[in-house]
């Protein structure tokens, strides 16, 4: 990691909530694209929950987990599947997102509000 590398990690949560792409800029710094939170989310898992395709997409390109579950053993499919996000959906899916991890899937949370999931078949 360099100087340009922000003295608190956890400001990183705060990127991929807002979808900066600036996060990106850390993760290639040195900033793990894994780096979770006390709760287990991770930088993608946020990044998808709040609707941000390009940096979900930007995230697994640098070797996110896109299957790694949360504390609470959610995945990020299928936390996008809830905030019905079909744009960050297709990312993780086309990234390789296994629409049956974590508790619920998100296969599961698809059926729950009647939704459509690719990759599930």
């Amino acid at each position: 990691m360099n100087d340009k590398l922000p003295v608190d990690l956890n400001q990183m949560f705060d990127l991929a909530r807002a979808g900066e792409d600036l996060l990106l800029e850390f993760v290639d710094a040195g900033v793990p694209s894994d780096h979770a939170d006390a709760q287990g989310n991770t930088l993608l898992m946020l990044a998808a929950y709040h609707g941000h395709a390009g940096l979900v997409r930007g995230l697994a390109e640098r070797g996110a987990d896109v299957n790694r579950l949360n504390a609470r053993g959610q995945s990020p499919l299928a936390g996008a599947v809830f905030k019905g996000e079909p744009a960050v959906i297709e990312a993780l899916v086309e990234a390789g997102a296994d629409v049956d991890a974590g508790e619920p899937s998100a296969r599961a949370t698809a059926a729950m509000f009647g939704r459509t999931l690719p990759g599930a078949s």
